[in-house]
């Protein structure tokens, strides 16, 4: 078992560490790199921490955001995805030998599987004057722990594949992971252990001969004044830090409330070097979920002499709207304001902060883009707006894309604008207004839905736009403050906001064929007269992506300077040389989706890459890739919920182009340093090999493997010629718009009528009265 256990750790540290994996291919990336990026910001960086220094990164329990807290796996992780020097937080618990342990909670059963191993070990105890249940460190042997119980996830939402496998850690064996052994250990429920005739104190005093902790935090005055009077304290080795609780509850050595405490900081600075404190004493949050103005502590700190870390950053939990999704955004509020900066981040998530700290903090948001993949935005930035609006599109261009779309819709009345899809449901507030007018069409959707070409531009405009939240089911709501902001824009409107910002831009043309033969509307022409109308700068880039290989071939003929982009909506697994050859005929670049790439299992852990970008490469042909976002529940968990770890990754499989709802965040990512693997900056973005977490998972827990996805067939590709433009059909839609109108003319003079004729006999029976 022990020696399976190392084979693991081996291996997961050695697919983890700086040059990932063996195969690592640094010649993709480094051919994707426009210029030699200087070092990226780090220690010799002027930060406004106390001292000036680059805020810690502290590993809480290692890496729980995947791994159990406190595992072997969780710390080996966070070593080698964190910066150097990242911190190992230890949540010390004591045995009924006086002896340490690591473990995120107190409650054994919220963390570890001893409710299974010793069920009859369950007790109640008082813990700062509550009665709680449960099976508690105290009533074991050290022994007992490290033989018979295995760590669990101690955050159900989390993944579960890894429970049951790995035994706790003491604070020694984490201490001595590492050459430089840093450790932070952090002791609550001083006066529970006390009542149960045990010692921390002791403890610390007589482990001294196998590890120092850097930093020992309590959230109990008396603890940390005796620590700093303790035999073996040197404070030139150990700083000791002062741990804030939420400010209602109370501390129990002063018999104060927390949130009371918070002001008297000088008292504090007499027996600690520094505070820890939950994120929101610094950045609250407000009900409505956005921020609310900082407060002054870190200042207020800081004049007194006294470091501030921050606690409670995780980035697969909710934490602000104002974030976007994205965790470096939250770590960057914390230490690269322009006001202040925190000493460091207590975090679930290293990889993140250290990505956010040495990346992407003092790095200048619109500098020159260092690997050169394009990023194209989904709807404009539709993670912080209603897709296709004005305002999504404003900030996509703010905020560095490469490229905006327009997918383009019509109206009954021809008038092409941009919109995700026909089917004004979800994207708009139609559902109310124009529910009479939901119709079924096979040919657009299995679904029904009320369409655009169904109603007039006056009709849309009478509507207000709706923000997307793809992952509503799991409790994600994108900016609600402006679920029904902006206004949806002509084809027009958005090729002349492209002209002035210089921006290039891709044009989405889906179910030509039945606007055509069905509605007599031709889309291509539309197209391509609001193109040449528009004149477009020479160097702004037009890309013309559809999933239906007769239009791409109609404006390979009439626009050749245009790059064609094949759509595949569906998940492709390989694709045969023949088929490759037949989409070389009809498109520059194809646009797949992130599981054609990387695919996924039913536990959403990666099994491996498709050799479609490999493919499509020999054949000259680009690889656009959709489906990127911020949320926690857009990413595989190989990823660590980041979205800078995932698209490290997909630039490491070669993709030419991120298709995304967060244009910000993937702009940063291309302008920042550690992009490239050659950087001489001490950390850099750092990729996972897909396919290798699942390789430690244990069989048994596995569900069975989904049934392959068959290979691209060339009927899945070529499609048959384009119909002519009905000019009947657009004129029988005319006849019945007119009919439909005298229809309502010819009610609206009898509903006259009949009102005059109300209104006289009600005039005539008040007179007869």
């Amino acid at each position: 078992m022990i020696r399976r256990l190392l084979f693991c750790f081996l291996l997961i540290h050695s697919c983890l560490a700086k040059h990932i994996h063996p195969g690592y291919n640094k010649s993709s990336r480094r051919s994707r790199l426009q210029q030699k990026p200087e070092p990226g910001p780090g220690p010799g960086k002027k930060w406004l921490t106390l001292k000036g220094a680059e805020p810690l990164v502290i590993a809480q329990g290692g890496f729980p955001g995947l791994f159990p807290d406190s595992s072997m796996v969780g710390y080996t992780a966070a070593m080698a995805m964190g910066v150097p020097g990242t911190l190992k937080y230890c949540n010390l618990q004591l045995t009924k030998d006086n002896l340490g342990v690591c473990l995120a909670d107190i409650k054994l059963n919220n963390c570890t599987d001893a409710a299974t191993k010793f069920p009859k070990q369950q007790r109640r105890y008082n813990i700062n004057g509550r009665d709680i249940d449960g099976w508690f460190p105290n009533d074991f042997t050290i022994d007992e722990i490290m033989k018979e119980i295995r760590l669990l996830q101690n955050i159900f939402s989390r993944a579960s594949v890894f429970d049951s496998v790995y035994p706790p850690l003491a604070p020694d064996s984490v201490f001595g992971m590492d050459p430089k052994g840093v450790l932070w250990l952090n002791v609550q429920n001083d006066v529970f252990w006390s009542s149960n005739k045990l010692n921390a104190v002791r403890y610390i005093e007589d482990s001294w001969e196998y590890f120092v902790a850097d930093y020992i935090s309590s959230s109990e005055i008396g603890f940390l004044k005796a620590v700093g009077v303790s035999r073996t304290f040197d404070r030139t080795k150990t700083k000791l830090v002062f741990r804030f609780l939420t400010p209602v509850e109370v501390e129990p050595t002063s018999k104060e409330t927390y949130g009371a405490l918070i002001n008297k900081l000088a008292m504090i600075k007499t027996f600690a070097s520094g505070i820890l404190v939950p994120k929101d004493y610094i950045w609250p949050v407000g009900k409505d979920g956005y921020l609310k103005p900082a407060t002054t502590l870190v200042a207020d700190a800081h004049k007194e002499g006294l470091a501030v870390y921050a606690s409670g950053f995780a980035s697969d939990v909710f934490s602000s709207y104002n974030y976007s999704y994205d965790p470096a955004a939250e770590y960057l509020q914390f230490v690269d304001n322009s006001q202040f900066a925190v000493d460091g981040v207590v975090t679930e998530y290293p990889g993140s902060a250290s990505n956010a700290i040495a990346c992407l903090a003092q790095v200048p948001n619109m500098g020159p883009k260092v690997a050169n993949t394009l990023v194209i935005s989904h709807n404009g930035a539709s993670i912080d707006y209603p897709g296709c609006t004005d305002l999504a599109y404003k900030k996509a261009i703010n905020d560095g894309a490469d490229i905006i779309d327009c997918n383009v819709q019509m109206t009954k009345d021809g008038v092409a604008f941009c919109l995700d899809s026909a089917d004004l449901l979800g994207k708009t507030n139609a559902a109310m207004a124009f529910m009479d007018r939901s119709t079924s069409i096979p040919e657009v959707q299995p679904k029904s839905g009320v369409f655009t070409f169904d109603v007039t531009w006056d009709e849309i405009k009478s509507v207000k736009p709706l923000i997307q939240n793809p992952f509503q089911s799991g409790g994600l709501l994108r900016n609600p403050k402006s679920k029904h902001a902006g206004k949806f824009l002509t084809l027009p409107e958005f090729l002349e906001l492209a002209k002035k910002n210089s921006s290039s831009i891709l044009i989405g043309i889906q179910h030509a064929a039945y606007l055509a033969s069905k509605k007599g509307l031709d889309i291509i022409s539309t197209v391509n007269g609001a193109l040449k109308k528009t004149n477009l700068n020479p160097k702004q880039q037009v890309l013309i992506q559809s999933d239906d290989t007769s239009l791409l071939a109609k404006f390979k003929a009439s626009s050749p300077s245009y790059k064609r982009v094949l759509l595949f909506s569906k998940v492709i697994s390989d694709a045969p040389k023949p088929v490759i050859d037949d989409i070389k005929k009809y498109a520059d670049a194809v646009n797949v989706g992130k599981k054609s790439i990387v695919q996924t299992s039913k536990i959403f852990f990666s099994t491996g890459s498709t050799k479609i970008i490999e493919k499509m490469h020999a054949a000259n042909i680009s690889v656009y890739v959709s489906g990127f976002s911020t949320e926690s529940l857009s990413m595989m968990l190989d990823f660590y919920s980041d979205p800078y770890t995932e698209l490290v990754s997909f630039l490491e499989e070669g993709v030419d182009g991120v298709i995304t709802d967060n244009p910000k965040t993937a702009s940063a990512f291309m302008r920042s340093p550690c992009v490239d693997p050659k950087s001489t900056a001490p950390f850099v973005f750092q990729p996972i090999k897909p396919g290798d977490y699942l390789a430690q998972v244990e069989p048994a827990v596995l569900p069975p493997a989904a049934a392959p996805i068959p290979p691209l067939q060339v009927r899945d590709v070529v499609d048959p010629p384009l119909p002519p433009v009905n000019a009947a059909a657009r004129k029988d839609e005319s006849d019945k718009n007119d009919e439909k109108s005298k229809s309502g003319l010819r009610k609206n003079d009898v509903d006259v009528v009949s009102m005059m004729l109300l209104l006289l006999i009600g005039w005539v029976l008040v007179i007869g009265c």
